[in-house]
């Protein structure tokens, strides 16, 4: 009887210092709902369920702290701090949400105008004229800014901030308690604390939406200064440029533009379906079957095919959106031919400047 506590009693401290001496991991499934350990005094208390900032292996024992949490069918969180108010994962979360809102009505006025009219018109000159209609819509001094810099500025600001703040969350909850075994006797940290906490440590895991999300942000800022940034410093307005001016572009810079433009497309298209599908509450159900439940030993066979229709849908949105776009902003106006005469030498100055072209 001796030997059995002596096991027992070497195995559950086995156990423990194994528990104590694992770093904490990501979670795969970003449905996780599960409480978080409490932030230390003086950290925003704000309830995040995010997956990126949920880890797993963390041997904090949970503690009851005032900030509860549940995540609404839109994907965003509806926790608040212990006084009852909201902290700024709340606030950046919708910042994010609402934002993309605007910009889709923007993106759908933009697809109709150089993709939908020139694949029925079958011309880039006869396409012009719904062109500058519509930017008497968008590009005015008070729509401009409200209805397509505004809102792309925040959603990338709030995204960025969103890991910012879930880094210093997670360094708090995982990396700035007082524990033996990160500390020397002086109470500094150990180097292998020093590690993990470093320039690349607690940062929470990036999606495919948000890569697609970084993608997309940089070929906007290219397409912007290209269309609309360079005209305004160069010429004052942007008056001449329309669907011939990316025309002319297509033919005298044929590499650079297709290339732009296929990852214009493709991030763009990618980033706003899947980003739909988390509003909705589709993307952190949508994979394949392999995929496991947190807290669970997987999914069975019915739900594996369930999440996999999921995937294959929002997959072929993306495919339908791309397809659209493509059909008549690259099959008819980027084969709509050179501009001549001195609005073509006016085009020619213009991507002289653009750097790569």
């Amino acid at each position: 009887m001796d030997d059995q506590r002596s096991l027992r009693s070497i195995a559950s401290q086995a156990t423990l210092v194994s528990l104590v001496e694992l770093d904490p991991l990501p979670m795969d499934s970003p449905t996780a709902e599960k409480d978080l350990p409490p932030l230390p005094p003086g950290h925003d208390a704000d309830a995040d369920t995010d997956a990126d900032a949920t880890l797993a292996g963390s041997t904090h024992s949970l503690k009851s702290s005032g900030a509860t949490s549940t995540t609404s069918a839109l994907g965003l969180s509806t926790g608040g701090t212990a006084g009852g108010g909201h902290g700024a994962i709340y606030y950046l979360t919708r910042i994010q949400r609402y934002t993309s809102y605007t910009f889709t009505l923007f993106s759908t006025l933009h697809l109709a105008t150089t993709s939908l009219i020139p694949l029925a018109a079958r011309s880039v000159a006869s396409s012009e004229s719904y062109l500058l209609l519509a930017r008497e819509i968008y590009q005015t001094p008070l729509s401009e800014p409200l209805l397509v810099a505004l809102p792309v500025i925040a959603h990338v600001a709030s995204g960025v901030g969103l890991r910012l703040l879930r880094r210093s969350h997670n360094l708090a909850r995982y990396y700035d308690h007082d524990h033996d075994h990160d500390h020397t006797g002086e109470g500094q940290l150990t180097p292998s604390a020093r590690g993990r906490t470093g320039l690349f440590g607690g940062w929470p895991a990036v999606s495919n939406i948000s890569v697609s999300g970084y993608i997309f942000g940089v070929a906007l800022a290219a397409h912007v200064f290209v269309n609309r940034a360079l005209p305004l410093a160069v010429e004052g307005d942007s008056a001449n440029i329309g669907l011939a001016y990316v025309a002319h572009g297509f033919v005298r810079h044929g590499a650079v533009a297709w290339g732009a433009y296929v990852v214009l497309l493709g991030a763009g298209c990618g980033h706003m379906a899947w980003g739909w599908a988390k509003w909705v509450g589709l993307a952190g159900r949508a994979g394949w079957g392999g995929q496991k439940w947190v807290g669970t030993g997987g999914v069975d066979k019915r739900e594996g095919r369930r999440r996999r229709r999921r995937w294959i849908g929002i997959n072929a949105a993306v495919g339908v959106a791309v397809g659209v776009w493509a059909a008549g902003g690259l099959g008819v106006v980027a084969r709509g031919g050179e501009t001549l005469g001195w609005v073509g030498k006016l085009y020619d100055g213009l991507y002289e400047r653009v750097p790569g072209f």
